[in-house]
């Protein structure tokens, strides 16, 4: 076989599609940021092979659904700015939502890909990211001496995607996607400490919410020996938690406890709390000023500015509430917010619909996919960024797009390679995944 006819076999838009599908889902807690240059990369060329009729547009019901839902938030976010006459100020802010306008397009060329490759490219490569991300978390911990942040360069960020990776770790493991289930049982205790060393409080709070949700969806399996294992599972996490995180934890409580002592006692927001409740009461006042179409997207950081100096006499910037649907209100208004949550909404609708009538692992385990983004991203939410962070914004679609295909859509293959793209896909998946164990740092 010639070389050129070798190089081509390796990159046949199905294998692509693999590589690229790995790097979705290792990238987000090891190299943070480059995951947004991938997804929207992906999801450029993706337009370019619609328009040249190199791809066909999969216009399955549910991603429709889910695609009005993303459009609209998009669309309140532009009247926002229309409404405010200030669109030229608000552009480079409106720019992002690019990532959430490629949801259709990259959906069609991410479901050439068949269901169990896609669903299996899932778990191994979370349970990488959890590897790596450990490592880079013990670094920055002891060696450098700060809050692990990973390559997210946000401690906030990253113990977000790596809960992600720790809770498709778990349902790999349960759903019987993944056979080999050590592995992701030290991947889930690596990804836990990680999680543990972000200091992010309320990412402690979503990992387990999140977790119990997986264990409710496969409860069917949690029988014999899978309930033993399971056990053992819970017992080593506490461990883990008792020899790692203790110290981290109490720090992080005590953190707490004194900052609402400060805020309650001498009316103190110069602390992590108070400047968190400082900005909740700016963005609801805000938000009483425009309640309908919002300030736009370009108005936020002056709007926190002028806040903090004029209610608290402080001088302090942020480029958001630290509440989701607190800064959609702000910047969007009413018709942001409830977009905003639609987009939840009809995504938890559909991964309801499937566990409830589907006993197909590969379905229940993207319809899992969904129910854990959702649960992760509005606990995080609460306190920190829903969408509109680079790396957010990117995990976020990627989950919405395989999680939905997993779940309810329908594999379009390509017509040249209708015949051969399943023992091509079989045999590219391990070589891939090897690939990806020793590019590991």
């Amino acid at each position: 076989m010639s070389r050129p006819s070798s190089l081509r076999q390796q990159f046949t838009p199905s294998r692509i599609n693999i590589y690229f599908s790995i790097l979705c889902f290792f990238f987000p807690p090891v190299l943070g940021s480059v995951v947004s240059f991938v997804f929207n990369g992906g999801g450029l060329s993706s337009v370019l092979l619609i328009a040249l009729r190199k791809r066909r547009f999969n216009a399955d019901r549910p991603m429709i659904w889910l695609t009005v839902a993303i459009y609209a938030y998009c669309a309140a976010n532009l009247l926002a700015s229309i409404v405010n006459n200030s669109f030229v100020r608000d552009a480079p802010h409106l720019i992002p939502l690019v990532t959430f306008l490629f949801f259709p397009v990259s959906y069609s060329t991410w479901s050439i890909t068949r269901k169990t490759t896609l669903a299996r490219i899932v778990v191994l490569s979370s349970m990488a990211a959890c590897f790596v991300a450990l490592l880079m978390a013990v670094i920055q911990q002891y060696w450098i001496g700060v809050r692990a942040e990973g390559g997210a360069g946000n401690p906030i960020v990253f113990a977000t995607v790596v809960c992600l990776a720790v809770v498709i770790c778990v349902a790999g493991a349960l759903s019987g996607i993944e056979r080999a289930r050590n592995p992701l049982f030290y991947a889930t205790l690596a990804g836990t400490i990680a999680v543990i060393y972000s200091g992010s409080r309320i990412a402690w709070l979503a990992l387990p919410i999140a977790g119990i949700a997986v264990l409710l969806i496969n409860r069917q399996r949690l029988r014999g020996r899978n309930a033993v294992r399971l056990l053992l599972l819970l017992a080593a996490v506490g461990v883990v938690i008792a020899a790692f995180g203790f110290q981290a934890i109490s720090g992080r409580v005590d953190f707490l406890r004194s900052d609402l002592n400060a805020l309650g006692a001498s009316s103190n927001y110069d602390t992590s709390v108070g400047i968190r409740v400082a900005l909740w009461q700016i963005g609801l006042k805000a938000f009483h000023d425009m309640p309908v179409f919002g300030h736009g997207v370009g108005a936020t950081q002056l709007l926190i500015k002028q806040g903090f100096h004029d209610q608290f006499a402080m001088d302090a910037g942020f480029n958001h509430f630290h509440n989701g649907f607190l800064t959609a209100l702000v910047q969007a208004g009413i018709l942001g917010a409830v977009t905003l949550a639609a987009i939840f909404a009809v995504a938890a609708g559909n991964a309801a619909r499937v566990l409830r009538n589907s006993s197909d692992p590969i379905e229940r385990f993207g319809a899992t996919m969904i129910v854990v983004v959702v649960i992760t991203y509005l606990t995080a939410g609460m306190t920190g960024i829903l969408v509109g962070h680079d790396i957010l914004d990117s995990v976020l679609m990627v989950f919405l797009v395989s999680g939905t295909y997993l779940a309810s859509g329908r594999q379009v293959p390509l017509l040249e390679e209708q015949a051969l793209a399943p023992e091509m896909e079989e045999r590219a998946l391990p070589s891939a995944t090897q690939e990806l164990f020793r590019a590991r740092p």
